[in-house]
């Protein structure tokens, strides 16, 4: 078995440990913590809207992956209210906007994975992915090494879709 060294992934692991449901603003919540916290840029946030906020995703499956998160701490899309389920929708048409602007993704993934069961790493706040895609984006690596190579640094990435969301948001 190959062993790939990801000593930032405990921090993950750690973060994402006891996410107990409770109240719009959980003190154990990554998720809520980021709402509460004001370094934008240290927490890699492109935009807050009145309902949620847009983030790069720390361990992202292609570069430019974003999630939009309410800060309604939930884990029940019924439970959402229906504005606040608009605004995030809202903001994942922003980003892939903002993506394509920057990027040039050829296509886009959006995904809820609502309960562990169903794939979420972290299961107690609802988050919508906006993953990019580009033609041709399967390699050697992630066929047969089962690696995926990000070609950027996620702050760089940040600048880029930050400046392209202000650019749109201008025109």
């Amino acid at each position: 078995m190959d062993i790939l060294r990801a000593p930032w992934r405990m921090d993950y692991i750690r973060a994402s440990g006891d996410n107990t449901e409770g109240g719009s603003k959980n003190e154990k919540c990554i998720f809520c913590s980021f709402a509460r916290e004001k370094d934008d840029e240290e927490n890699l946030i492109l935009a807050r809207g009145e309902a949620a906020y847009v983030v790069l995703n720390r361990y992202p499956y292609s570069s430019g992956h974003v999630m939009v998160i309410p800060y309604l701490h939930t884990s029940d899309l019924r439970t959402l209210p229906s504005g606040d389920a608009a605004e995030i929708f809202s903001l994942a048409q922003k980003a892939i906007h903002a993506i394509e602007r920057a990027m040039g993704a050829d296509g886009f993934n959006l995904g809820m994975n609502i309960g562990r069961i169903a794939g979420a790493g972290i299961d107690t706040h609802l988050h919508l992915h906006v993953v990019p895609r580009w033609n041709g984006d399967t390699n050697f690596m992630s066929v047969t090494a089962e690696t995926k190579v990000l070609p950027e640094a996620l702050k760089v990435t940040r600048e880029k879709l930050l400046k392209a969301w202000i650019s749109a948001e201008q025109s």
